[in-house]
């Protein structure tokens, strides 16, 4: 499903496979599967639509402040509490699908934002990126308002999603996290070849908005959990 959501919509496959699997497994178990499995469909879609990628927006806006704060976020994460991060990305998550179910029922279009705030929000973006691998909400934001068209906006996100994670999987490699987990990435390969096929045949015949509003919901009601893991556990 998760993957599924990415070919439709050009972003999401982590933060929703993330926020439901942190309700059973350790975000380090987790994130370097998810990170893995991103690039080679990513590398796919990016390809397959490099036509439509807005070349001036990710050059210029996305991709400087998404690789600092990527970093940023990568580096800071081995000084914070496992469940204080649980609750920031739940807490991220309730926003950004609170957000979304807000905008999508009074259906409002968001207005263009300065340079520079489009900017400052792409780090945090970037920091969330670097700590969750779902910089995907911020960046969401960010962009919004720069009436990008549903194509444009596809393959650019995917072609920063491809950039980032083959950072974080560098990354990941480099401080061993990755090497024990490369058995379960070749597992779900299969599983991200349907989901492939089957979120590029859905993009122009499913209604975006209900597919969104499900997802949305999915997503608030997890990023709850998450928020009150920590007491639900007490």
């Amino acid at each position: 499903m998760a993957f599924t959501l990415e070919a439709i919509t050009g972003f999401g496959s982590i933060v929703v496979a993330l926020s439901l699997g942190l309700l059973f497994l350790p975000i380090d178990m987790i994130l370097p599967i998810l990170v893995a499995l991103n690039i080679p469909m990513t590398s796919t879609l990016a390809f397959k639509n490099r036509q439509n990628i807005d070349l001036p927006l990710l050059f210029k806006t996305i991709l400087p402040g998404m690789l600092l704060g990527t970093l940023t976020g990568y580096f800071a994460k081995p000084y914070l509490d496992e469940e204080f991060l649980k609750q920031a990305l739940g807490v991220l998550i309730v926003w950004f699908s609170g957000r979304e179910l807000y905008r999508l029922y009074h259906q409002f279009d968001d207005r263009a934002k300065p340079a520079w705030l489009t900017r400052l929000i792409t780090y945090f973006a970037g920091i969330t990126h670097g700590l969750f691998a779902s910089g995907g909400p911020l960046l969401v934001y960010a962009v919004a308002g720069t009436k990008i068209d549903k194509a444009r906006f596809r393959a650019t996100m995917v072609t920063v999603w491809f950039s980032m994670n083959c950072l974080l999987f560098t990354a990941f490699l480099l401080d061993g996290r990755m090497q024990p987990l490369l058995i379960n990435v070749l597992w779900y390969l299969p599983l991200l070849v349907v989901a492939v096929k089957l979120g590029n045949y859905l993009h122009d015949r499913l209604n975006e908005n209900h597919f969104r509003i499900g997802v949305y919901t999915l997503l608030f009601v997890t990023g709850v959990i998450l928020v009150a893991s920590r007491y639900l556990a007490q």
